[in-house]
């Protein structure tokens, strides 16, 4: 039975504070990560500015949700307008995680400048799957869970989200991939190494990240009784937020982030590169003018040995 005035079930009256709270941690997380990003300006990727709009996306889709929630318990029913709010960014962050997930997984900006063209094809595939997903997690949640309609849909979004989560890994995989053919090959080996153990570390926490949200949630809200069915949610959000802040702490524009310090080595080995070009050029030089001198000359060995 409901208590006073409120409309909903005895496992749903704690959602709107529920939604509320996390609204304000994600919110803090956000300004945090956004001073992170204007202290290390330098070192800062368009991959860090989308991480931010998912932040704030998903703050303001708690809180439409939470006030949704909040109208239907004193209501009994929601108000158009908040509810509209929430769906247009639940879409949103439905689409910039995964988004967000397969740019990094990919090693885009941090490993390769440009995606390759298996990365698009995945992008082509999952962003509209993950668009399906959230609509029909949104006509699951408009629809009384007797009707037929609402079996149909449970179906359609467990599939293709199912289908989603595998797709995000294949980036994480190829990328894995080429920073192992790539340490055996050139000559930064370590960095190489060190990339690839992130890269590992980030292949995991994904792999966790669906297992717990699609699975362990999933048990919990079937065992617990009906009073606790808002636990499902708690730990739902904890997983997302802690996915969050560990994905922002590995990818931090900070000068000692192993991503950052290759692009500087490789932009040392160009200047370097010029350097011993122009010496070249003008030891060339001295002698089509006829001018050698052997003390030069030698020097300029010198110097050139000690670039190598």
């Amino acid at each position: 039975m409901n208590a006073g005035k409120n409309y909903l079930s005895a496992g749903e009256m704690t959602l709107p504070t529920l939604y509320f709270y996390m609204s304000v941690l994600f919110l803090i997380a956000g300004s945090l990560w956004l001073s992170a990003l204007r202290k290390y300006r330098e070192y800062v990727f368009k991959i860090h500015w989308l991480m931010l709009c998912l932040i704030y996306c998903k703050s303001l889709s708690l809180i439409f949700h939470g006030v949704n929630y909040h109208f239907i318990a004193t209501d009994g029913s929601h108000i158009e307008a908040w509810a509209v709010l929430f769906y247009i960014t639940h879409l949103l962050k439905g689409a910039l995680l995964f988004i967000t997930i397969v740019l990094v997984g990919s090693g885009w900006v941090f490993v390769r400048p440009i995606l390759s063209d298996r990365d698009k094809r995945i992008f082509v595939i999952i962003i509209p799957l993950q668009v399906l997903a959230n609509i029909a997690q949104i006509i699951l949640e408009e629809t009384e869970e007797g009707q037929q309609q609402y079996d149909t849909w449970k179906q359609v979004f467990v599939l293709v989200d199912l289908l989603c989560c595998g797709a995000i890994l294949f980036p994480i995989i190829g990328s894995i991939r080429h920073l192992q053919e790539a340490a055996e090959t050139d000559g930064k080996a370590a960095m190489n190494l060190a990339k690839l153990k992130l890269f590992r570390h980030f292949y995991v926490m994904i792999v966790c990240y669906i297992y717990f949200t699609r699975i362990i949630v999933y048990l919990l809200k079937i065992t617990v009784p009906f009073q606790y069915q808002w636990l499902d949610e708690l730990f739902r959000e904890l997983a997302t937020f802690t996915l969050f802040v560990v994905t922002g702490y590995k990818f931090r524009p900070k000068s000692s982030n192993p991503y950052l310090q290759l692009g500087q080595d490789d932009d040392d080995d160009e200047q370097m590169d010029l350097v011993l070009t122009e010496s070249g050029a003008l030891d060339s030089i001295a002698r089509v003018a006829g001018k050698p001198s052997i003390g030069v000359g030698l020097s300029k060995r010198e110097s050139s040995h000690d670039y190598d």
